[in-house]
């Protein structure tokens, strides 16, 4: 043993060596693929008992999506999540596998191929995001021009015809998109924002009653506005989907940043009272919810089974192991199929076990966007991923709920799955901003690098003091970054 002289440098700090877990992601995608192709071999064989002559390209296509996909992420954002990517390849492939399915039984109509292609210019713009992005807080500076923008996608099917009673498509020509769809990033991005912003204002000034911390009317003024423009959406385009979502949203997050339960039931009160006023006065909006109350109304007057009923039936028929795919009926829901009604394919013939794993698949995702909120420093890189988590479980939680009767049917797709050229571009675009984010959040930070420790994953100060509340997103609760997470 050596005796260390004072002068004799220090010894230096151990090399700093944090696991990217791209190897892991890398295998995870072959599983995710292998388990698409399964799916999709499985479908010919129960329906002509033979493997689909177009299996190979199928295959090879989903195959080199994901791997770009998987280079993009390696080289760009290697600490990212490596869970992320996986669960969007395997719902996007499962989505592709029940197209294919139904297009089986609807002869004339092809939707799997031109959701391939949909599929592909979504890893287009996930690259794109993962690959430009550098700085998820660059978003903040254009915070109004995101909710500008985003009232402006959402008022423009205002002026296009109903389709299915709903003014939420734009059509030109051939071509089709719901612009709604990539109106709540561009909310999201601005509430995260503006409530980095206005935090403290919103939990600590104004005031107080009963157990609720009311804001001045400088600040609760957008909070009204957003409700009411939830309203206004409904009306105008008899979208209770949209409206539900993007002002749940803002509930959401309006919790997250200021730790105040009060805000929830006041959000559910006004969401209450909206959805109720327009429930009972809109006749699209009316009819829904009379289906939900009388699903099997139709039935008692002879008129046989409507979409809900038929998708009721599916889910039972479906048992726990389902009848196997190819094999269901749930064709016989209607034009709805593809779209609103997919999952009841998935329960009936996946049963209740496949479709307990894709509901699980939903809720991993949404745990690693709240996760990776958690551990990021800066207060709107937390609420976006927040915000972008809370889309997806919104999403789930309407479309899952309309389809099994739990709420009145919304008309939302479900992410990933349903047939939808802008749903699925769209949730690639949020999966790569949530990659982006969990980049930044699992990276190690300089002054880590140079001391050679990796500081805890997250650290959140409760303090009753001005400066936040606890487990608020504000400056009270910094989370010291690197490491494993």
């Amino acid at each position: 043993m050596t005796a260390t002289t004072a002068d004799s440098p220090p010894p230096e700090p151990p090399e700093l060596r944090l696991r990217k877990r791209r190897g892991v992601e890398l295998s995870l995608l072959v599983c995710a693929v292998l388990i698409s192709v399964f799916g999709y071999v499985a479908v010919g064989l129960a329906r002509d008992d033979a493997a689909p002559p177009d299996a190979l390209a199928h295959s090879a296509g989903l195959g080199l999506l994901a791997l770009v996909a998987h280079l993009a992420v390696r080289f760009r954002a290697p600490y990212a999540d490596p869970l992320l990517l996986p669960i969007a390849v395997l719902l996007n492939g499962v989505g592709l596998v029940l197209l294919h399915r139904l297009d089986l039984a609807t002869p004339g109509e092809r939707d799997a191929p031109a959701q391939l292609i949909w599929s592909t210019l979504g890893v287009a713009l996930f690259i794109a995001v993962v690959v430009l992005l550098r700085d998820h807080r660059v978003l903040q500076r254009y915070a109004y021009l995101s909710v500008v923008a985003a009232l402006l996608l959402m008022t423009v099917p205002i002026f296009f015809p109903a389709v299915n009673g709903a003014r939420i498509w734009i059509r030109l020509g051939e071509l089709s998109f719901q612009p709604g769809e990539f109106a709540k990033i561009l909310l999201a991005v601005f509430f995260a924002a503006y409530l980095a912003a206005n935090h403290g204002a919103l939990a600590y000034t104004g005031r107080r009653i009963w157990r609720l911390q009311l804001p001045t009317g400088r600040v609760l003024g957008p909070i009204v506005a957003i409700w009411l423009l939830s309203v206004l959406v409904l009306v105008l385009e008899r979208d209770l989907g949209t409206s539900l979502l993007f002002f749940g949203l803002f509930v959401i997050l309006l919790y997250v940043a200021t730790g105040r339960t009060g805000w929830i039931a006041v959000g559910l009160l006004l969401a209450g009272v909206g959805a109720f006023a327009v429930g009972w006065l809109e006749p699209h909006v009316h009819s829904r919810v009379r289906d939900w109350l009388h699903p099997f109304a139709s039935i008692d007057a002879g008129h046989g089974p409507d979409q809900l009923a038929q998708s009721l039936f599916a889910f039972a028929a479906g048992g726990m192991f389902g009848t196997g795919l190819g094999l269901g009926r749930s064709v016989l829901i209607g034009f709805a199929a593809k779209s609103d009604f997919i999952l009841a394919t998935a329960g009936e013939e996946l049963g209740l076990i496949g479709l307990t794993a894709i509901i699980l698949l939903y809720a991993l995702l949404v745990a690693r966007g709240y996760r990776t909120g958690l551990a990021l420093r800066d207060p709107f890189g937390r609420l976006l991923a927040v915000g972008l988590a809370s889309i997806v479980a919104l999403q789930v939680f309407v479309i899952a709920g309309g389809v099994t009767g739990l709420i009145p049917l919304t008309g939302m797709a479900m992410p990933f799955l349903a047939q939808g050229g802008s749903s699925v571009v769209t949730n690639w675009v949020i999966v790569a901003l949530l990659i982006r984010l969990s980049d930044s959040a699992r990276r190690p930070h300089p002054e880590t690098v140079e001391t050679g420790v990796i500081a805890p994953a997250v650290v959140t100060v409760r303090s009753p003091g001005p400066a936040g509340p606890p487990g608020s997103v504000g400056p009270a609760g910094p989370a010291a970054g690197g490491g494993e997470r």
